[in-house]
Formats: C-alpha cells, structure tokens, sequence
C-alpha cells in the first residue's frame, strides 16, 4: 500500500465502490487511516515487506463499525451496520502455492474460527486472494459453486470448496457467466487465471445480482 493509497481511494471513486477487501499491504501495525477521497483503510500487518490485510470502507460506512477483529496478518475482520443489518467483512490472504502446509492450515483455521463466531442471523462476505483455481465444472459441488470458472482445480482450490461446504457458504463468482476477461483476477507474463472470490452464505445468495472482474484496474507493486 505504500504510495498506493490515494491511486487506490481514486479508483474507488470512480468505480463507485462503497467496500474494498485489500491484500498484501504490506504496512505493519494495525489502525484505521485516510487514504483520501473520502475512504478510509483499515488494516493488519507484522511486517512491511510481506503480507498484511485491510479493508476500505467509504467514511460513511466507517462511522457505523461497531468491531474489528485483528486475526493476523493474512486474516482481518470487521462488523458494520448499514441499513438495520450487521454486515461482516473479511479479508483474507491465503499462502502462495509452495508455502508450507503447516502455514496454509493455519489459515483456514483462523478463517474458520471467524466464521463460525459470527451469528447466523449476520451477514458475512468473503473477499481474499485465495491462490487457488477452484476449476471448471460444479458436478459433486452444485451446492456450493455455480458452473463459470477458470482453469482445472488445484490442491488449493480444493480448499476453497472444501472450506465452503463445511460453513455452508458458495463461491459467488461462479454463478454468473462472464466472458473469460471478467473471471479472470490474475494476468502475468502472457498468464491468466482466477485466484481471487467472494464467498457469501448460501442463504444470502439471492442478494446477490453480480459478481466480475474489472478490466483494466491494477494497483500492484
């Protein structure tokens, strides 16, 4: 996020979106601050060169957060009230392919330990670089994945869905069919792929209208 802050408040603006899950920050500490524009980051991090998670909310939203949970630096939570309903935000940020195993189960048990604290009677949402492809298809997990994805599964996809059938939650990108530019969420040196979901409750799906990749919008190192 270093030198990032007001590129990525501006892009908010313009794209008119209210809520952000951010990943790889990088900023050590754990505070909420202005990043301009009107928007303002909260965020978790240990070490300025790895890691770290936020998320952005627009100031008015900001007013009304009644909790922030620091997990760790790739597991951040807060709860906010707009319009009578409690809203749980969560940023994650899953280890890359290659990492340890020790330190991809110790992700998926603070995510899960999150979770299940939030009452069922709460909305929850999911935005985090899951590093995994969660793959083509849905046989054997209709309840939990629509059929419009990327790529073949991957150990760390299979986590994805595993995870989302143990909290009753789905995959929301794969329920809306997009041209392959609007599901891709990752494109480096001629390679494209989807790495990145949001994850609702199963219950709460038909809140949702839409779900894509925006083309074109990059604020990376």
């Amino acid at each position: 996020m270093t030198g990032k802050g007001r590129e990525l408040a501006d892009m908010m603006e313009r794209r008119k979106v209210d809520i952000l899950c951010v990943q790889e920050t990088r900023w050590k500490g754990s505070k909420a601050r202005s990043i301009g524009a009107g928007f303002n980051l909260f965020y978790y991090g240990v070490d300025s060169k790895r890691n770290g998670v936020g998320v952005v909310l627009k100031e008015e939203f900001g007013r009304n957060v009644p909790e922030v949970k620091r997990v760790s630096d790739r597991v951040r939570s807060l709860k906010l009230e707009t319009e009578g309903v409690m809203l749980n935000v969560v940023s994650g940020y899953v280890p890359q392919v290659g990492c340890k195993l020790e330190e991809k189960e110790r992700f998926w048990s603070e995510l899960n330990e999150v979770i299940e604290s939030i009452p069922t009677c709460e909305r929850v949402v999911i935005g985090a670089d899951f590093n995994g492809h969660v793959g083509e298809g849905n046989t054997g997990d209709e309840e939990v994945m629509g059929k419009f994805r990327v790529k073949e599964r991957n150990l760390e996809g299979q986590m994805v869905v595993d995870f989302a059938k143990r909290m009753d939650m789905a995959v929301v990108n794969t329920y809306f069919q997009k041209r392959e530019e609007h599901r891709v969420t990752y494109k480096s040196r001629g390679r494209s792929t989807q790495v990145d979901y949001i994850l609702r409750r199963r219950g709460n799906l038909k809140e949702i209208s839409d779900c894509k990749a925006v083309l074109g919008e990059s604020v990376a190192r």
